[in-house]
């Protein structure tokens, strides 16, 4: 077993992004009742006054992940505002360019606030305009993903939303109760891809040169499981993920968020912008809550024991 300790692994993990490394990143938090509950009055008063909203959706691409934050965010502001408010769904088949392309066009219709879904999407919404709402989810790491060297949890200006990150010293517990003869610690050695192109190649090499592998909440890993299980499950390499979808796909376990309440989260903050409840550049960016899962199929086709604590992810 190679060891290194555990700060090496938390070292490598915060530097993952969206397209980084097979490595690390998931959250936590949650808004209470009684913000909840006022978001819904003043809501209510909105749909009651008649007033109409249009609601941009720049979402990065279709996978399991990103379609669930879509859902809840359309979800919590129809339960909001029902018919008075309007969205327009732009999926950008997994292209920057597009996501400029879609924000761009959010802006020039005029609507009234933009859902990013996803880091790239972020970016281009950032870039088109610095007076319409903009609210990120399934968005990791805001400072990194905006350039903010200061990131304090809130972004400021136009921009705020939920993150899938889970924490990291949480996700280290994961994987060493998951290999407990790795008693002196884990090596995380980052692997980095740039896109669906190289990943077999990358993927190939990280299983040979390690006893296991991490694969972060990256769109280009979710979209393209079966490559990582492909050349993984053969190898008896088991694959720790930073998310349900993915560890549905190729992994073993995961610290798994619900992406339909982490949209849902992003909704109820859409839903306080618009009626003019809270100001989005003081809103700090929210989190939600981890729980354990484990893939049973993978585990029982590389003999691992399931810790206690973990839940099946549903087949």
């Amino acid at each position: 077993m190679r060891k290194i300790s555990r700060r090496s692994f938390l070292s490598a993990a915060a530097v993952c992004g969206a397209a980084a490394a097979l490595t690390a990143c998931g959250g936590s938090s949650s808004s209470t009742a009684a913000s909840s509950t006022a978001s819904s009055a003043a809501a209510s008063s909105a749909a009651a006054d008649g007033q109409k909203y249009t609601v941009g959706i720049c979402q990065l691409v279709e996978h399991a992940a990103l379609d669930a934050a879509t859902q809840g965010f359309e979800d919590a502001l129809t339960a909001q505002f029902g018919e008075n408010v309007t969205f327009d769904f732009q999926n950008a088949q997994n292209d920057s360019a597009t996501c400029a392309t879609i924000a761009n066009g959010f802006v020039s219709a005029g609507v009234d606030l933009i859902m990013a879904n996803a880091t790239p999407a972020l970016q281009a919404a950032q870039a088109a305009t610095d007076s319409i709402p903009i609210l990120g989810t399934s968005v990791t790491e805001y400072g990194v993903a905006l350039g903010l060297t200061d990131f304090d949890g809130t972004v400021g200006g136009n921009v705020s939303g939920t993150s899938d990150l889970a924490p990291l010293d949480q996700q280290a517990d994961m994987i060493t109760e998951w290999l407990p003869e790795a008693t002196k610690g884990i090596t995380a050695t980052q692997y980095a891809f740039s896109d669906s192109n190289d990943l077999a190649s990358v993927c190939q090499k990280a299983a040979d040169e390690n006893d296991a592998v991490y694969v972060p909440t990256d769109n280009t890993c979710a979209a393209n499981t079966g490559i990582i299980d492909g050349i993984c499950r053969p190898a008896k390499k088991p694959v720790f993920a930073g998310e349900e979808g993915i560890c549905s796909g190729c992994g073993v376990a995961t610290l798994s968020i619900s992406y339909y309440d982490l949209g849902y989260t992003t909704g109820e903050m859409a839903a306080k912008v618009l009626t003019g409840e809270a100001d989005i550049s003081t809103m700090p960016v929210e989190y939600t809550n981890v729980t354990k899962k484990y893939n049973k199929t993978i585990c029982d086709d590389l003999g691992m024991t399931v810790p206690e604590g973990y839940e099946a992810i549903e087949e």
